[in-house]
């Protein structure tokens, strides 16, 4: 009998969700939807009601689409509800409304599951998972995990895209404000390049990373393909490439690229992307979309299968 398994990623910016069928072995479908889970988070402390609906609005399309019926349903969210006031409170509101329960993990395990999915699509691209940085931006942390053969870290940084672009509304005002911030990151890198050396390659997944390297090739919020993206490569020059052509574009002219909700934060997280690939010393970074919501999967398929 076919068992599906949906895993659910509530990020601080993004619901994500992925279908998996393990009688055919393969991720059958996908969706995504902005819900600013954090929007106002760091000036008020607490998840907004507007956020709340958002979240159950997209849960119940989500359902829709990829038929949450007979599945196991695996959903865990994040940063913001790490953070919030009223993370219970909301949570159960989502529970009481959708029937999907969330836990919360913690950032070591939100790295882990990440990288357990990475490493899954290098080898389906033909790119080794022996030796990488990671740097998974989000919209309330980033995550960076360093991969070494068999030895493995994370470490988790409260820089995020949502913050700076409601506080900055320029690309300069922006970049004043992710500096502020990404000095203990830059010396998480320089003592772990000191500890084990510096790895080959950096890797960048989520939402910035990838929209750049989609918008870049042509591709619309509506004709995204992830076959396209995962294992391609994004320069610094590409991202500053990115911002110029962002910037060139109105925010109602940049949902059809980038998503509505996101019109106003890609340029916080192209900013960001920038800001990191200088503080961790890359020129450019392979781009893998799976993320959080993919290894959710592959670690229960794993568990399953032991």
């Amino acid at each position: 009998m076919p068992h599906p398994v949906i895993g659910i990623d509530l990020g601080s910016n993004t619901f994500r969700c992925v279908a998996y069928d393990d009688e055919h072995d393969r991720f059958t479908g996908e969706f995504e939807r902005i819900v600013k889970t954090a929007y106002d988070l760091h000036r008020t402390g607490r998840i907004g009601a507007a956020a709340i609906e958002n979240i159950i609005a997209a849960a119940q399309e989500a359902d829709r689409r990829l038929n949450f019926s007979g599945a196991t349903v695996l959903a865990y969210t994040t940063a913001a509800m790490r953070t919030a006031d009223n993370a219970a409170e909301a949570l159960d509101r989502i529970y009481a409304e959708t029937g999907i329960a969330f836990e919360i993990i913690d950032d070591a395990r939100e790295a882990a599951l990440t990288t357990l999915a990475v490493r899954y699509r290098l080898k389906r691209v033909g790119r080794s998972d022996d030796a990488f940085m990671l740097m998974d931006i989000g919209g309330g942390s980033t995550e960076i995990m360093l991969q070494k053969g068999a030895y493995y870290e994370s470490q988790s940084f409260p820089l995020g895209i949502m913050a700076p672009a409601q506080q900055a509304d320029t690309p300069d005002a922006i970049r004043a404000l992710i500096r502020e911030k990404i000095a203990p990151l830059k010396r998480y890198a320089h003592d772990a390049y000191a500890r084990l050396g510096k790895p080959p390659i950096l890797i960048a997944t989520a939402g910035s990373p990838t929209t750049m390297a989609a918008f870049l090739r042509g591709m619309t919020y509506e004709t995204y393909d992830s076959s396209r993206i995962n294992g391609v490569v994004l320069t610094q020059e590409e991202c500053e490439t990115a911002l110029h052509g962002l910037l060139a574009l109105s925010p109602q002219e940049r949902i059809p690229y980038v998503g509505s909700g996101k019109e106003s934060l890609i340029i916080a997280g192209v900013v960001i992307v920038q800001e990191l690939y200088a503080a961790l010393g890359y020129d450019e970074a392979v781009i893998i979309d799976d993320g959080l919501r993919e290894g959710i999967v592959l670690a229960h398929l794993l568990e399953r299968r032991a």
